[in-house]
């Protein structure tokens, strides 16, 4: 490591069982962040300032104007521009040590295995339910660590899936939700759900901390309540039954 990154990452470094180890895994890691909005945005912004050595920005949507009192990497003077090259432009002004790679491409049943093939951690940025549960499909198969979260006004959920080893987000929430278009939400919400997100691929990545793993926690911001439930894997299930 560069004495400038031992600068930039001492705080961290600091933390136990974090240390060097720590800080050379995450510089090694390739973690892709899918959908660049409300949750993409604070998660890839931590991750980045982390020292994440490879992050992968992938959202085909533009930037609107109603979409920035949450989508924090985006700015006025980005409405119009696509969501990955706007994010990816500012994640690279934070950390010029890192590599980060804009695909302004949406994430289908035939290309999701390709995107998550060879990654750390792949980060459920979405606000559709049908790619969530495309990503997780593909990231069982790749047996690649899922981080979910989603939200909706002050409330949020987030767990954590690894193949394997607890549920998945089919064995969670068998029967799609339905899908709402332009549903309420402030901002705060995406922007701690994301954090929970960076946080929780930082810890599958260096191993510091135990994961969200048969686990889902819920953020009710109104209440400023925390539940935390404990999931279990269906052995039916059609995704990860078989493993």
């Amino acid at each position: 490591m560069k004495a400038s990154e031992f600068e930039r990452y001492g705080r961290q470094i600091m933390i136990r069982g974090f240390g060097e180890k720590g800080q050379r895994k995450l510089k090694e890691a390739k973690v892709l962040v899918a959908g660049a909005g409300g949750l993409g945005c604070p998660a890839s912004l931590y991750l980045a300032a982390a020292g994440v050595g490879n992050l992968i920005i992938v959202d085909d949507d533009k930037v609107e104007l109603s979409n920035l009192n949450r989508q924090i990497l985006h700015w006025s003077n980005d409405v119009g521009r696509n969501k990955s090259f706007s994010a990816a432009e500012k994640l690279k002004l934070l950390n010029p040590e890192i590599r980060v790679v804009a695909r302004s491409e949406e994430v289908s049943r035939e290309n999701s295995r390709k995107l998550v093939r060879g990654c750390s951690a792949v980060v459920d940025g979405m606000d559709n339910w049908s790619t969530r549960y495309i990503l997780n499909e593909a990231c069982v198969k790749e047996r690649i660590p899922f981080v979910h979260a989603g939200i909706y006004g002050l409330y949020g959920q987030i767990t954590t899936i690894m193949p394997g080893e607890g549920p998945c987000l089919q064995c969670i929430i068998p029967k799609t939700p339905s899908e709402v278009k332009g549903f309420p939400v402030l901002g705060t919400t995406p922007g701690t759900l994301g954090l929970f997100e960076a946080l929780e691929t930082i810890k599958l990545i260096t191993g510091v901390g135990k994961p969200l793993v048969g686990r889902l926690l819920s953020v009710d911001g109104e209440d400023v309540n925390f539940q935390m439930v404990k999931v279990e894997r269906n052995p039916r299930c059609p995704v990860c039954g078989h493993l």
